[in-house]
């Protein structure tokens, strides 16, 4: 990948050999190291305290500055009443069309404020391992002797990192908690567990231009947010699937010592915000390195995977229910194929890019399934990982519908599979079973 930003480069392999004290053809700069350390000493004052490789105090304040100065306040009038009535009539039309029972003990409409403070915990998971790495990095690669003559300086270094990644994040929340309709709309189970929530206000600036009246809109949101619920509260293994993932990519990162005296070059002392600035062309970018490549890979075909059963599972909820669902369920999908939420800020934050053209050939697979051999086979799907169709099945659905047929089948009928498996070995085939006893399976 070219054009990589400061400080994150693929491993040359002749570093691995390097010593510690070697320096190469670009000796460090000492002074440059102390002198930039002094200078951001007087920033971290007024930046909040925050434990960890990131300052999220830091980056609450950032989001909720920002968002107070496009009025994203939500102190308008409560809408919890028509949140409330659209879930409940979501899921009543969710419980045909699904075996899995509703997941959402509670509704709630949230404005753009509350978005940002009850789904920064989840963000904290996804972003430390991230954050930790680099932060590592830059430490573990600085050469013994700078490391000597930074000293106690070094616990500044990671101070600044951990302003640099909250200043990041907290802008993007900010752009984030403007443009999301509800907490699960980046394909991430964001908020508390099993709380379904819409955002009236955000929703209400979706529907301009689209030609349909608010309530068809917010009802069919909410069958989204339903049905993701119920994904994630009785999928047990799911949500740490996806958490387990981000991090499994975020071992991957190198760092460039270079970067030290980069930011060194680009920070202005006198004026806090050139931080951001400095990282704006993005902290993180994907490495090349073959684990993360497949680490990207299940986590675009998982992420698939839960937009597509959504896709199908509500098409088949609203879809003659609300005039306009099927113009709703492509604008959508647009939105996500166009560079969504969730597509930008994993680039931004975790250096993922998503790539949400997978969802139409999940949504394929889903319903293929469904078609095949109905509404309860297809959501055991889900009961264990190791049943979850992979990429390569989202290539050829037929192929994995008719695998899957026959895996169901085994763990149904486990000792008729081993008498199955044992007449073939010995040659027994269509004859039927020892004794001339007839095969279980056709009787």
């Amino acid at each position: 990948m070219s054009d990589l930003p400061f400080g994150f480069s693929p491993q040359d392999p002749d570093d691995r050999d390097r010593k510690p004290g070697d320096q190469g053809e670009n000796p460090f700069d000492f002074n440059q190291l102390g002198a930039m350390l002094s200078q951001l000493g007087a920033m971290f004052s007024n930046s909040g305290t925050s434990a960890g490789p990131v300052n999220y105090d830091l980056a609450k304040q950032i989001a909720l500055q920002q968002l107070a100065g496009k009025g994203g306040t939500g102190f308008g009038p409560d809408q919890s009443g028509p949140v409330a009535d659209a879930v409940h009539l979501a899921e009543m039309w969710l419980d045909p069309v699904t075996s899995l029972p509703a997941g959402a003990r509670t509704s709630q409409s949230w404005s753009a404020r509350d978005w940002v403070e009850r789904t920064l915990p989840t963000w904290q998971r996804l972003c430390d391992p991230v954050a930790q790495r680099v932060s590592g990095a830059w430490v573990d690669a600085m050469p013994a002797e700078a490391k000597e003559a930074a000293g106690p300086l070094l616990s500044m270094l990671g101070q600044m990192g951990g302003m640099a990644f909250g200043s990041q994040l907290g802008g993007a929340l900010a752009q984030l908690g403007a443009e999301v309709l509800t907490s699960t709309d980046v394909g991430l189970p964001l908020g508390p567990e099993g709380t379904a929530a819409l955002l009236p206000d955000n929703i209400e600036k979706f529907t301009e231009g689209l030609e349909r009246p608010t309530s068809e809109v917010l009802v069919f949101l909410a069958a989204r947010e339903a049905a993701h619920q119920r994904l994630f509260s009785h999928v047990p293994w799911l949500r740490q699937r996806l958490l387990d993932t981000v991090e499994e990519f975020a071992r991957g990162i190198t760092v460039d010592t270079s970067a030290l005296e980069q930011l060194a070059g680009q920070i202005d002392p006198a004026n806090p915000a050139s931080i951001e600035e400095a990282m704006k062309s993005g902290m993180l970018e994907p490495q090349t390195t073959p684990e993360q490549k497949a680490a990207l890979t299940r986590l675009e075909t998982l992420l698939a995977l839960v937009e597509g059963w959504v896709d199908v599972v509500v098409n088949e909820a609203v879809g003659e229910r609300l005039p306009g669902a099927d113009a709703l369920r492509e604008t959508l999908r647009r939105r996500r194929a166009s560079g969504g939420p969730a597509e930008q800020t994993f680039a931004t934050l975790v250096g993922l890019e998503l790539r949400p053209r997978r969802h139409r050939s999940a949504a394929a697979l889903w319903k293929l399934l469904t078609d095949q051999h109905g509404i309860e086979q297809r959501d055991s799907v889900w009961e264990h990982p190791d049943l979850v169709p992979t990429a390569e099945d989202l290539d050829d659905p037929m192929e994995f519908a008719e695998r899957f047929g026959q895996t169901r089948k085994a763990l149904e009928d486990p000792m008729a599979e081993l008498e199955r498996t044992l007449r073939d070995a010995d040659g027994s085939g269509e004859g039927g079973g020892k004794g001339g006893e007839p095969k279980k399976d056709e009787e």
